[in-house]
């Protein structure tokens, strides 16, 4: 069985609309015998005259009454779904943003955020979920609106990426600690106990292997999953913890921050959505936010 033509059914709506084929030609910029041969079709498709001749105009059958109000709501649905879409009404917006995150991020940046977002839009809801893993399945099945962090190669290719801003890693101490008082060797460093982070459990990292060369092996105590614990514990004993700069400075107020006495290369961190909302006014203006938060936290 053939499918009809959709495009009949613009014609219905405006014959309908003006019961006279040369008036829905006119308005259709079409020649009367066009309009002829299309309510011929439209004729053949429905099984019904809809039009019939009265007097010297045309009237409409039972049937064309009954589809006259469901065919210009079709076609008025239609018009809507391929418009443009219409300039967003924050305040009148209503919609929960899944937001998955990487630990220290919602403590760092989340209070800006939110702040910002609910100053524009008050009915929109901002939900931060951990992030345990690179997996891109959350975006793709749309539980997750946007996610930050580094992209690594897990990353589904067909996702969007935009950088955020870049980070280094730098160990933090609490005040009164004894590396606050001296220069913070690799030897003094190394010979320290340190805090080690790690969502997956492991016992070492790039610090570590960057330390190798030198000879040296940092003595971890602990083994952490996210920046905010780490830094918990730095603050209330003499661990060392070594986190994202930017990342954590929040939660770094009233700690000594110094930089790694070797060399490490910087992160950049990331917003990560799915094509599918690229274009999504809403979501285009949540990204805004975003971008413009990191950016302010310097």
């Amino acid at each position: 069985m053939s499918k009809p033509d959709l495009n009949l059914l613009v014609t219905l709506d405006v014959l309908l609309a003006e019961g006279s084929v040369a008036r829905a030609a006119r308005r259709l910029r079409l020649s009367p015998s066009a309009m002829s041969r299309a309510l011929a079709r439209l004729r053949e498709t429905t099984g019904d005259p809809l039009l019939v001749r009265a007097g010297r105009g045309l009237v409409p059958t039972p049937r064309a009454i009954e589809l006259r109000e469901r065919v210009g709501q079709l076609v008025q649905d239609g018009e809507a779904v391929l418009r443009p879409a219409e300039r967003l009404d924050l305040k009148a917006l209503t919609r929960t943003f899944t937001l998955r995150t990487s630990e220290g991020f919602v403590e760092n940046f989340g209070p800006d955020l939110i702040a910002r977002v609910s100053a524009e839009a008050p009915g929109v809801r901002l939900c931060f979920v951990q992030k345990p893993d690179k997996d891109s399945t959350p975006l793709r099945d749309g539980m997750v609106d946007l996610e930050t962090g580094v992209v690594g190669q897990t990353t589904a290719p067909e996702l969007r990426v935009q950088a955020l801003f870049r980070d280094r890693f730098v160990g933090v101490i609490r005040l009164g600690h004894p590396l606050c008082q001296g220069e913070i060797t690799l030897s003094r460093y190394a010979a320290s106990r340190h805090i080690y982070v790690s969502r997956h459990g492991l016992d070492k990292g790039a610090i570590d292997e960057a330390l190798k060369p030198f000879g040296l092996e940092r003595q971890i105590v602990t083994i952490v999953g996210g920046f905010s614990t780490a830094l918990a514990l730095a603050r209330a004993t003499d661990l060392i913890a070594s986190v994202p700069e930017r990342h954590t400075g929040n939660l770094r107020a009233g700690m000594h921050s110094f930089p790694l006495p070797v060399v490490m290369p910087e992160i950049t961190v990331s917003m990560i959505w799915h094509p599918r909302l690229e274009a999504d006014p809403a979501h285009r203006w949540l990204r805004g936010h975003v971008r413009d938060v990191c950016a302010a936290l310097r």
